[in-house]
């Protein structure tokens, strides 16, 4: 069973031409309204993309924006754990470019009322958890001391370090899987080394965490364990939307994880369900399910020889200026 603690919101989704720069108004395309928040995308695509049993640990707030994320969870089957806030339910404002890039403003709301006794008020022990996931859109004192009461109970911490920020020694100690994108990996290790990293490799090298997953856009992933770098170039599909992509992977490799995959395997099968993530419109709604995911492997063989070596090129190479 997986537990994900983490956010909820309720993204106002515009689709424009473009992103609109400083100062700029944009005329907008068209607009909805989706289940969103990291939290409960990586919830969703826990329970979606890998059929895992998921539960979520959640603070919304006592409003109409509450219903709709409730009723995603459930749909999805995941099993919810509600702090309910007298703070408005958390809420993300969206701007998605006709190219597929997204700029993004959260309203945290509620997912700041999360705190440190909700765990046991509301979940209890962590009997029958194997992984619990979480993000840093709940204060991170929070997210700290999950962490510490899941290693004390033998749970394996999944971290997903965004928005990025500098994280304390005593949260790393006890994170077994940090997933980061490239500029977040590079904030991280510069907060905690008080220098800038030379190159992916070398900044991998730096943490001290068990396992160390990097997300790198359209290049694809990669992640340091055992002291081995392992490679996963993209799959190659027609991009409508980003929005929830790192999620789905995020969610999708603690799944794959949860159920026994080596990371080589799981990272391809997270690529996957990422990919596939990018082919609709919105975060939760373009979740693929478990078996969308196994067909779109079936019909893609693994990344060649040359892709592999080029992306573990790529990491090693420092960045540009």
């Amino acid at each position: 069973m997986i537990l994900v603690a983490g956010s909820a919101n309720l993204d106002f989704v515009v689709s424009a031409r473009h992103i609109p720069a400083p100062g700029e108004t944009v005329l907008g395309e068209h607009f909805q309204t989706f289940p969103g928040g990291k939290g409960a995308n990586q919830a969703v695509a826990c329970a979606r993309a890998s059929g895992a049993e998921t539960h979520m640990l959640l603070a919304l707030g006592r409003d109409d924006f509450a219903k709709p994320l409730t009723d995603a969870l459930s749909q999805a089957g995941v099993v919810q754990h509600t702090v309910w806030s007298e703070q408005p339910t958390g809420c993300a404002f969206i701007c998605v470019s006709s190219g597929g890039d997204n700029a993004i403003t959260v309203a945290p709301g509620a997912n700041a009322a999360l705190r440190p006794e909700h765990l046991a008020s509301h979940v209890g022990a962590l009997t029958g958890v194997s992984h619990l996931l979480m993000q840093l859109e709940t204060p991170l004192q929070t997210v700290a001391c999950y962490a510490k009461a899941a290693r004390e109970a033998g749970v394996q911490v999944v971290l997903n370090a965004a928005p990025a920020q500098p994280l304390p020694s005593d949260l790393l100690t006890n994170v077994d899987v940090l997933v980061v994108n490239e500029g977040e990996l590079f904030a991280v290790v510069q907060a905690k080394t008080g220098q800038q990293p030379l190159s992916i490799t070398l900044a991998l090298q730096a943490l001290d965490v068990p396992a160390v997953v990097v997300t790198l856009g359209a290049r694809g992933s990669c992640a340091w364990v055992n002291n081995t770098l392992v490679a996963q170039p993209s799959f190659q599909v027609d991009v409508v939307d980003t929005t929830g992509a790192g999620d789905t992977f995020c969610g999708a490799l603690t799944g794959a994880l949860s159920q026994g995959i080596e990371m080589a395997q799981a990272l391809r099968t997270a690529s996957a369900a990422g990919a596939l993530a990018c082919t609709q419109l919105g975060a939760q709604s373009s979740m693929p399910t478990a078996q969308t995911v196994a067909q779109f492997l079936e019909q893609h063989r693994p990344a060649q020889d040359s892709a592999v070596h080029s992306l573990l090129a790529y990491c090693s190479a420092s960045p540009s200026p």
